[in-house]
């Protein structure tokens, strides 16, 4: 039986997959970075065989601008074992630049829950003749009135 890293080995070696290990050797340039500096890479991409970091704060692309020549010749005398497809070379230019788009953080995706007391009794007059939104309206009114006797 193989192992899941034997799966997805053979599937990166097939043709119609082909673009996977180009965002492995991704990874793996990006991984020389500090970890500072990987922190502050939004992504990654390769287009017109220039790889391109997009980084959200200057201070990175700064970092980023003093590493890159040590980092390309690194990668001219030594390629890693785990991406020997980079040695086609993918790539012949790397450069960078900051994006101004706000990055939403984890936070943002959670619900918000607001918890205040209610300032009203429930005691309203409902004047609605429609009966389905009559119906809601008094429900609506019925968790008011339960909620103040719970909190008296």
């Amino acid at each position: 039986m193989k192992s899941a890293s034997q799966i997805i080995n053979s599937i990166q070696s097939r043709p119609q997959f082909s673009k996977l290990s180009y965002y492995k050797c991704i990874k793996i340039v990006q991984s020389m970075f500090t970890a500072p500096v990987q922190k502050m890479i939004n992504f990654a991409y390769i287009k017109n065989r220039t790889l391109f970091f997009v980084f959200n704060h200057p201070v990175g692309k700064q970092e980023f601008d003093n590493n890159i020549q040590s980092i390309k010749s690194a990668l001219k005398f030594y390629m890693p074992d785990e991406c020997k497809d980079c040695q086609e070379s993918l790539f012949d230019e790397i450069k960078a630049f900051v994006t101004h788009t706000p990055r939403k953080s984890k936070e943002e995706y959670k619900e918000i829950k607001v918890l205040y007391k209610e300032r009203s009794s429930g005691n309203f007059e409902i004047n609605i003749h429609e009966t389905k939104l009559r119906e809601l309206v008094m429900s609506i009114q019925k968790i008011i009135k339960e909620k103040n006797s719970n909190d008296s």
